[in-house]
């Protein structure tokens, strides 16, 4: 067994070519043609377990590889892996793997489930200090009758720290637009076995209790982050409104993940990344504004104003995410989570080696402190307080579901269903007095405030029925058990 830590950058077959032409690298690359079969069981048992299993033909080799996939930060895998060379296309499942010992008699209705087929340059990049092997890789990944275009680029350090492997990934952006990539070649050959995705919404964060608070922190960035860069793939695509809305999910969890974090992250670095992911969300903020008030114009003049409006937040919406600034706050952050320096900073209040099950305890009772307090008079204060309840109550949300996997007895996980569908009906009934709250604004600045359609986009009489809602459903949380005491 081994460990491989590379970073994988995705970008187009343009700036692949750029890339090479560019003449960055020493000598003439090795080029090989490879193919490479996943196996897995018909129900995808080692998917479920974080592992893989592939026999990678290359020449007249093959080498059988497992890896156990697991990552520090979003885009730079760590992961184990057991390698031998084997005579045919039929795994070997022995003990010199945990396959067997895993699965056990389940192990033999392992099959075929994808291929990837790719040419792979590489080059050996040195400077004294670090060691790294680039590989370009173009290619596809085919199952049954679908197959998905690859075309990366997979930095693997052979010897010196992390920072290098960002320091090359930056003089590579420089050249041509990379991106960081947060799939694995046998997640991409999975995805053709699914049906087609027209948004990722957040997967579940999995914490151990063994996990420190900084090691809580790290999953939690990662599982943000990789939301955020499957749907930008999916809206870089495509002008899919629910595309959009989970890219903008997946900043508004990472900047909940700073607030609830807050006491033990600190230093300057992170208020930077702060203020770049507010400014991100921001810019994307008109497009979904417009769509929310496109599903509720009714057909006619009012709404193809509102469309051709939304045709060009767009078309700034597409201008931002081709923006360099996008790209390196990407790179930056997974640099800045995985470099572990913001763990020596002084600043933090509390000790970020403390249990993540403690620290999770203290975080919850914090923000349940503060929106019970500030939505006792949610029909009586103003639209902005009324703002400001729902963002705690997003962020109390976001941490339930960060923290839902150190809480797993059977007591616990009851109550933390009955308390979580508690907050999202409060939020619901909160984003909907938003909606109606900003309405005014977006239609002004459309130049649409006065036009004969838009009073029935506005609150109206349902404004004192959306308050009387808000505020019964604040009153039912609040009596919900918590479930982590």
């Amino acid at each position: 067994m081994a460990d491989e830590m590379e970073l994988k950058l995705d970008l187009t077959t343009e700036a692949a070519d750029a890339v090479e032409a560019a003449a960055l690298f020493p000598g003439n690359p090795d080029i090989a043609e490879q193919r490479a079969i996943y196996f897995d069981t018909p129900d995808h048992v080692l998917l479920k377990l974080g592992l893989s299993l592939r026999i990678r033909r290359s020449a007249k080799k093959r080498i059988q590889t497992v890896k156990a996939n697991g990552a520090s930060a979003a885009g730079l895998f760590v992961r184990s892996e057991w390698e031998r060379p084997v005579r045919n296309d039929t795994p070997v499942l022995d003990g010199t793997t945990p396959i067997r010992v895993r699965l056990g008699d389940a192990a033999d209705a392992i099959g075929p489930a994808f291929e990837v087929r790719i040419e792979r340059r590489s080059w050996i990049i040195s400077d004294g200090t670090a060691t790294i092997e680039l590989a370009l890789d173009r290619g596809e990944a085919v199952a049954a009758e679908r197959h998905s275009t690859i075309c990366e680029i997979e930095l693997e350090l052979k010897k010196g720290e992390p920072a290098a492997l960002f320091a090359l990934a930056r003089r590579l952006d420089a050249v041509a637009p990379v991106r960081l990539g947060v799939q694995s070649k046998a997640e991409r050959g999975y995805r053709l076995a699914g049906p087609d995705g027209t948004k990722v919404k957040a997967e579940p964060v999995t914490l151990s209790n063994e996990m420190t608070a900084a090691d809580a922190f790290r999953h939690i960035v990662q599982s943000c982050l990789r939301q955020f860069r499957l749907n930008e793939a999916l809206l870089m695509a495509g002008r899919d409104a629910e595309a959009l809305h989970q890219a903008r999910v997946a900043l508004r969890r990472l900047r909940s993940a700073f607030s609830i974090f807050k006491p033990v992250i600190s230093g300057e670095v992170h208020v930077s990344l702060r203020e770049e992911l507010r400014w991100l969300a921001a810019e994307l903020g008109d497009a979904r504004n417009l769509d929310v008030l496109l599903e509720r114009a009714k057909p006619g003049a009012l709404h193809d104003r509102i469309a051709a409006a939304r045709e060009a937040a767009y078309d700034r919406v597409g201008d931002v995410l081709a923006q360099a600034r996008v790209r390196a706050l990407a790179l930056d952050l997974t640099e800045w989570t995985a470099s572990g320096d913001w763990l020596e900073a002084p600043g933090g209040t509390h000790d970020p080696h403390q249990p993540a099950r403690n620290f999770a305890i203290t975080a919850l009772d914090r923000f349940r402190r503060k929106v019970k307090k500030a939505g006792r008079e949610l029909a009586h204060v103003d639209d902005e307080a009324r703002h400001q309840v729902r963002k705690d109550a997003k962020k109390l949300r976001y941490a339930s579901e960060f923290f839902a996997s150190l809480f797993d007895h059977k007591r616990e996980r009851r109550r933390h269903k009955k308390f979580v569908a508690g907050l999202e009906v409060l939020q619901d009934q909160l984003g909907a007095l938003n909606d109606f709250a900003t309405a005014p604004e977006v239609l002004g600045k459309l130049g649409l405030a006065d036009d004969p359609g838009a009073s029935r986009l506005l609150a109206g009489g349902k404004r004192k029925a959306l308050l009387k809602a808000a505020a019964e459903a604040h009153e039912d949380w609040i009596d919900m058990k918590r479930f982590w005491r």
